[in-house]
């Protein structure tokens, strides 16, 4: 039996969720599956990616061959590497200590980078939120200010009008 480890579809049209699974190769897209390795979610940015390493090498170590996407994923989240260093001790190349200290050390790279990608995120959406708070004042303010002569054309005829109507005034009483 050919293992594959690859990805289930699941979700809504438009909003994809997937499953990283071990599975028959015969098997279908959305069909039996052996074991669920994890779960990977592509509407959120970054991507969230929940894997259970030590169940992903063990199966390839037994020799199941991941697709495209999911070897993107496996190497992303470490699992072909901690697979690598898995090889390397058993030929005696290294340690089981040396190994673990590689791949912990590749991990903690691995977060600081992925969190310096989600703090530029948030900072690119905070400054973009800013441009917009300026952008909205900017246009307050040029409504404010059309508005405002408005208000004075208003006066200067209100008062035009109280004038011309105290001088009617005027010459009716002095034509009585």
């Amino acid at each position: 039996m050919s293992v594959k480890i690859r990805l289930q579809r699941h979700g809504k049209k438009g909003k994809p969720y997937y499953w990283i699974i071990a599975a028959d190769a015969r098997s279908k897209r959305d069909g039996k599956y052996l074991e669920k390795l994890g779960a990977y979610n592509p509407n959120t940015n970054p991507a969230t990616i929940e894997l259970d390493v030590d169940s992903a090498v063990k199966w390839l170590q037994n020799g199941a061959q991941p697709t495209d996407t999911a070897k993107n994923i496996l190497s992303y989240k470490g699992a072909l590497l901690k697979n690598h260093l898995v090889g390397g001790v058993r030929k005696g190349a290294l340690t089981e200590e040396q190994a673990e200290a590689k791949f912990n050390a590749w991990l903690e790279e691995k977060s600081g980078k992925v969190g310096a990608k989600v703090e530029g995120l948030a900072k690119a959406n905070a400054d973009a939120k800013a441009k917009a708070l300026e952008a909205e004042k900017a246009v307050n303010e040029a409504r404010i200010a059309a508005a405002a002569p408005e208000e004075e054309v208003v006066e200067e005829v209100v008062e035009e009008t109280t004038e011309a109507a105290a001088t009617s005034e005027e010459a009716s009483n002095e034509e009585e």
